[in-house]
Parts: C-alpha cells; structure tokens; sequence
C-alpha cells in the first residue's frame, strides 16, 4: 500500500487566482508561468531525505532548497516584474499563526525568516534558492507564486511539498551537532530494544523504517488525528513549529486509550482478536495496519512496540530518537517514591495487595531537543513515554522530561519528572504477610534503575547510560539527588509512607515529632522506617537465604538452582524452607504458580548450607508468557524466634538464536541466496511453526512460510531468494512461532552495495 500525493517534479500550473490592480494603470502583459521543477532528486539529497524518494518535494527547516521557474514568452525583468510566494499549510494559512508565509524575492537569504533570492536568470527561467525558517510549522504545504506587472497580476500554484525539523540546522530546536549522531538517531532505519532483565539482557532486533515511502505520509496523518487537532485544529496548527508540543501529541497518539491511536495495548496472556506483541518485528506493519484501517487501533502493543513505533515517527519527522530500556523499573502509582511488595509465608507473590510494581524491564524513547520552556541548561535529551501508565493534563503520555532534570532531582519541572524519576530511583520495600499481620522485610534503596540501556552510535552494540539519569547508586550525590525529588514531592502534600499510611512533612532532617532521621528516614506513631538508607533487613540480620543458578537455562531445560541457607549466629537453629516458583509478566504481575515445595534444615552455629533445587520442563513450561520470565522465592523461619527471610530471584530462560546466512555479497536489485537455520529446543514436537521474514530494504513486505511441524530437537535449513531494494546497512529478521512458544527472534545485519 502506497500513499500518494500530487508531488511531481515538473508541475504545469495554471492561474489560480488573476488580480486587477489599480483603475487607470498602464495594461501590461503579466509573466505567464510554463511550469516549475522543484529538483526534488537535489533537495531531497541535500535535505536527507532521497531515502523517501525523489518523486516528491521533501526538505527541512532552515536550510535551502532550489526550484526552477520556467515561462512562456518572456523571462522575468528585474525591476519591472515582481514576484511574491506564498507557502501555505493547514485548511484555513493565517500569515498570525504561522501557517502562511508571504515573502519576495531580496538580495539574501534571511536565516531567521523565509525568504528567496535568485540564483540565476536565464531568458525564459530563472533559478531560484529558498530557506524556510528554522522555526517553522512543520507538515504538508502549498508553494505558490504570485506575479505582477503594472495593473495586473495572476497567482499561480505551483506544487506541494513536505516541511520537517532540521537537526542539521543550528538555529533549530532539534539540532544535534554531532554527524554521527545524527546518522544514528534520524537516519538509521533499524535498531533494537533490550528486554529480560539487569543479569540477563537479551537483544531484541527491530527495524523502524521511517523511509518507506509511504511512513511520513502516516505520520503526518497521525498528527491530524490527535485530540488537540480534532478540538481546535487552527490552534493545534499553529504550534506543530515546536518539538515539544509535537513530542507530547505523539506520544499520546501512539496509544489508543484516549483516541484513536496507533496501539491498543494488552499485558494478559490472550492475544486471540489481535497479534501478540512479540511476534512484530518492526513499525511499518504496524502504522500500515492503522491507516488502513481508518485509523483504528492495532492489536496489541506493549511498551517496547509502543516506544519503537514512536521511534519511527519521531525520525520521520526530523526529531532525533532513541529507544531506552530501564531494568528493574518501578511504576509508582501514588507518587511517594516507595514500591511496595507483597508476598505470603510460601514465598508467592501477592499482587491484589498494592497497585506499585517493579517492571523486569521497562522502554521509552528518548528525543532531542531545546527546551525553551525550561531554565537554560535542561535542553537535550528528553524522555517521552508512550505507554499508557498514568496520565499528563488528563492525557495517556508522558513527557517530555529532561533526562538532565532526572538526574538532579528537579522533579517540578515539566513534564512528568516526578514519575520518570521513581521509574529509575524509587526506593523498594518488602513484606510478608501471615494472617492479618504484615512483616517488614527490608528496604532496597538500590533494586531500581538498572543498566538503562540504548543502541551504540554507529555499532550494533549496547550503550550504558544509566549514569545520565542518577549519580553512582548509593553515592552521597545520588541520595542527595534523591532527597531534593522526597522534599519536591513532600511540598505538593503528596501521600509519602509505605503502605498508605499518610506522614507530617518534613524539614530538614527533622520530622514533626523532633524525631531527626537520616536520609530521608521518616516516621509516624512508632512506625517503621519508610525510606532506609541502606540494603539491609530491618533488623540485625541472623540468617542468610541467597539462590544461585548452577547454569544459565534454556527453555525446554530442568532449571537448576541452588539456596545457601546460613546461620550467622553461635546458636543452633531449625530453619523451615518454603519455596515457591510463578510465572511474571514482564511488567511485575505474578502469573500462575507452578511450583510450590517446603522443608527443614538444621543450621549449627555459624554454619552454612548449600540445596540444590531442579524445577523440570514438564512443570514450567505450560506457564511460561511471552517473556519466558519466572520467579523463584523462598521464605526461611526459624522456630524460635519466628524470625523471617525472604530471598527471590527472576529467571530468564533462553531460546536458541536463528541463524541467519547471506551466501555471497548482498547487491541492490540483484538476487541474493539467504540460508536460514532454525531448531526445535523442546524434547517434543511442535506445531503449527510458521516463519516471517521481513528487512527494510531487503523486502518490501513480509515473506511468511509455514513450516508445519518439527520434531524434537529438529534442526532444519531454509533456502530463500531475496532481491535488496536499497543501499547501505540494512537488518533481515525473523520470527517462528509455534503451538508451544510465540517468538523464536534472529536477526541479520548485512551490507546492501549498490
């Protein structure tokens, strides 16, 4: 499917408009247009956009661009013939608010504001140079020109072309001056999102394709869909100049639960009335299925399909993107920056008991941009999260939020610190609930935040850059950065204990009471501590429960793990063990339990144990998601004390890689042989295994090929022919699903010569 509009290079315009001057001035003939040539193969290749085509008009702010003018007769004469252009935007250009500019032709360019000089002037053409202002309104717009000469005048429309931000223009907002950068984070048409968790990241391929022909088209449609334009379309219009605001209207288009948006999303186990959010391998499928659907949600997305699709939009608008994953990231739903979690005296997790969860992983983009509407120094990279998780003036979006603000605490400034800051430094309490009772385990200062990490520039590998949002963890600066964000929150009287109980605010150090606390450890009527300085349990530790995986597993295998269970005391102890194993969503909801277990030990004095505990395929395996995550937990009680510990541990399990192999150098436009290596990991047969293929630039749709049935442990070879469609580095991924498991990822980046 292709969206087109009226662009070609050699438009023949005909008078639109013819206006009478003055009564009582000499008749003279009017310089009639032939036709114009907007040099799109040029532009487009000056402007960094010939990867969309050269069939149509598209360049960006700020910087010039050519178009010929060709006329019948006479060539224009300077001093006698004058000429206007008009370049017009939106159903009703207003010259006010910035959807029409009218401007002649002077002596230079004016970098500031449109304008036009000649380049040449030949007898029956002229060359002329054009610059858009660098703060203009980005979209779709009309080029015409009005000519007059004496009493007469005539208006001629001469073609249409598309406006995008310019991060290679200094005087825009979106500027980035680093070349390499801007290859990366405009340019490049595939990346990859990091999913499993802080101990197990596993690479994620995705391809963005913002230069298919017919992505910009979409994403121009998404920005007449949003809310803002529906209610008051002149207005939305007029601020489409602004990164920012355009930022926050894709964010929230992105998700459908406000409007008509691009995905609806789904964190349970049925996917059956759409497609499991696994199985996309890239963004193009996605917004295609949503414009030609008239723009109805698509089934389903979660937040890495949510933040690549967003991703693809944003470079082909011209705003530097990125996608981020945080791990162990904290969705803090009452603003104390505390998650609190619940589990029972087996170790099973207890979600019905808090709304707070800890995400295995959680992504976002990232733009860049200035932020005029910010104090200097807060400009650059800015996080927008297009997963609907809480609402911003009413809308499902988040952002953007200076990454720089994060990192400092400055929770007040716009838009939605406070939130992102507890996505990556929320503070993590334990409990254990037995009857009525609730038993405080410990708070972790440190569980959230984990390795945040995004693409390198110009490599496949991953870049680190958990120290752009927060201090080294535990550092002074850190829990100084901390405090600043606790007393920010604390002054717009939000809600700041665990377990929702509501505390006095506090100054200084010194809680209402005059009891003095230290890091932020706050208290009311003789409760606990609710934000601990340290990683240690509330009370001297007297035992020591700690899991160990003897070897990484793989899906298909027995997990083989072992407990160290110590006595850190000179007295003997009987210590009672109760295990549990349950499925988890990636977003921190407990799933089925499949494995529950319980013994005794003997601990003499300062001795310790080591158990060894298999969990077999047969008893995992049925309950595995998506994300083949589940969580190991074991609750030790001694029987004296009544003392209790709790240890957990999230387990990754692996699937084998695809592999995939170019036979011979990939060419444009020539054949290329591919092998694809695929393998059942089970120890039985699986059905139904379909294959699909797909690659920006190596294939123009996605090739699916159903398999049927593999044995167990069956390896097979696939030969495909595929014939690449444009240059340069490019990504072949593919997917196999079947009855047992949905995603089955590899991925391939290959060279494309011309």
């Amino acid at each position: 499917m292709a969206i087109r509009y009226c662009y070609e290079n050699h438009q023949n315009p005909e008078p639109v408009e013819e206006v009478e001057q003055a009564p009582g001035t000499k008749n003279c003939p009017v310089l009639e247009v032939a036709f114009s040539d907007f040099l799109c193969q040029k532009n487009n290749t000056l402007h960094h956009t010939v990867e969309i085509g050269d069939k149509r008009l598209i360049i960006r702010r700020g910087q010039p661009f050519f178009i010929a003018l060709h006329f019948k007769t006479t060539g224009f004469q300077e001093g006698s013939d004058k000429i206007i252009f008009i370049a017009e935007t939106g159903p009703w250009p207003d010259e006010a608010s910035g959807t029409k500019a009218v401007f002649t032709l002077t002596k230079a360019l004016n970098r500031r504001a449109w304008s036009a000089v000649i380049q040449s002037n030949e007898p029956n053409s002229m060359m002329i140079t054009m610059l858009p202002s660098p703060n203009a309104i980005i979209g779709q717009y009309t080029l015409k020109v009005q000519i007059s000469k004496g009493s007469k005048a005539a208006i001629y429309q001469l073609g249409m072309f598309v406006l995008l931000f310019n991060p290679w223009c200094s005087d825009d907002d979106v500027f980035l001056e680093n070349e390499a950068k801007r290859q990366e984070y405009i340019m490049n048409d595939y990346g990859f999102v990091y999913q499993g968790n802080h101990k197990w990241i596993s690479t994620c391929p995705w391809n963005y394709g913002q230069w298919e022909d017919d992505i910009l088209d979409i994403s121009l449609r998404i920005l007449d869909k949003n809310l803002n334009y529906l209610q008051d379309a002149f207005k939305d219009l007029s601020l489409r100049n602004n990164p920012v605001y355009i930022s926050r209207v894709v964010c929230a288009m992105i998700n459908s639960n406000d409007d008509n948006g691009v995905l609806q999303g789904n964190w349970g186990e049925d996917y059956k009335t759409g497609v499991s959010p696994s199985t996309w391998n890239g963004s193009t499928a996605i917004l295609r299925q949503w414009y030609k659907s008239d723009c109805q949600p698509v089934r389903y997305g979660q937040c890495w399909v949510f933040a690549a699709v967003m991703c693809t939009v944003m470079r082909s608008l011209g705003i530097p993107t990125r996608v981020v994953t945080n791990f162990d990231s904290a969705h803090d739903t009452n603003g104390n920056l505390i998650i609190d979690e619940y589990y029972d005296t087996t170790g099973k997790k207890l979600p019905e008991e808090s709304n707070d969860s800890i995400w295995n992983f959680h992504v976002w983009c990232e733009c860049w941009m200035a932020r005029r509407d910010l104090p200097p120094g807060y400009g650059g990279w800015q996080v927008l999260d297009p997963t609907p998780q809480e609402t911003s003036d009413g809308i499902y979006c988040c952002g953007p939020a200076s990454v720089k603000a994060i990192k400092e605490g400055e929770v007040d400034l716009s838009y939605d610190s406070s939130f992102v800051f507890s996505m990556v430094n929320a503070d993590c309490v334990s409990w254990t609930i037995y009857g009525k009772k609730k038993e405080k385990h410990f708070c972790d200062p440190h569980l959230i935040g984990y390795r945040i990490s995004t693409k390198c520039v110009g490599s496949d590998e991953r870049e680190d850059i958990t120290l752009s949002y927060k201090n080294e963890e535990g550092s002074i600066e850190e829990r100084k950065a901390f405090q600043k964000a606790l007393r920010r929150l604390q002054r717009r009287n939000v809600t700041l204990s665990s377990n929702g109980s509501v505390h006095s605010d506090v100054t200084n150090g010194i809680s209402s009471n005059g009891v003095s606390h230290e890091h932020g450890e706050t208290f009311q009527n003789g409760s606990s501590a609710v934000h601990e300085p340290l990683n240690r349990p509330l009370q001297d530790a007297k035992l020591l429960l700690k899991f160990k995986l003897t070897e990484s597993p793989q899906v298909g295998q027995t997990i083989n793990l072992v407990l160290l269970a110590a006595n850190l005391l000179s007295v003997a102890k009987t210590l009672k063990l109760s295990f549990n194993g349950q499925s988890m969503k990636h977003r921190g909801k407990a799933g089925h339990q499949f494995w529950k277990d319980s013994k005794y030990i003997d601990l003499g004095p300062h001795e310790e144990k080591w158990l060894l505990l298999q969990i077999p395929y047969s008893q995992y395996g049925k309950y595995l998601g998506d994300n083949n995550l589940i969580r190991v937990t074991a609750v030790g009680e001694q029987n004296v004390t009544w003392e209790k510990v709790l240890v957990k541990k999230d387990i990754n399990l692996a699937m084998p890689q695809i592999m995939i192999n170019f036979l011979g150098s990939a060419v444009v436009d020539k054949p290329c042989k591919v092998h694809v290596t695929i393998c059942n990991p089970l120890s039985e047969d699986i059905h139904d295994c379909l294959l699909v293929i797909e690659g920006c630039g190596i294939l123009k749709t996605p090739m699916k090929l159903l398999v049927g049935t593999m044995s167990k442990k069956e390896k097979s070879i696939l030969e495909l022919d595929l014939v690449p469609y444009k240059t340069g580095l490019k990504q072949l991924l593919v997917n196999l699903s079947c009855n047992k498991f949905r995603v089955l990822k590899g991925y391939k980046t290959v060279l494309v010569n011309p």
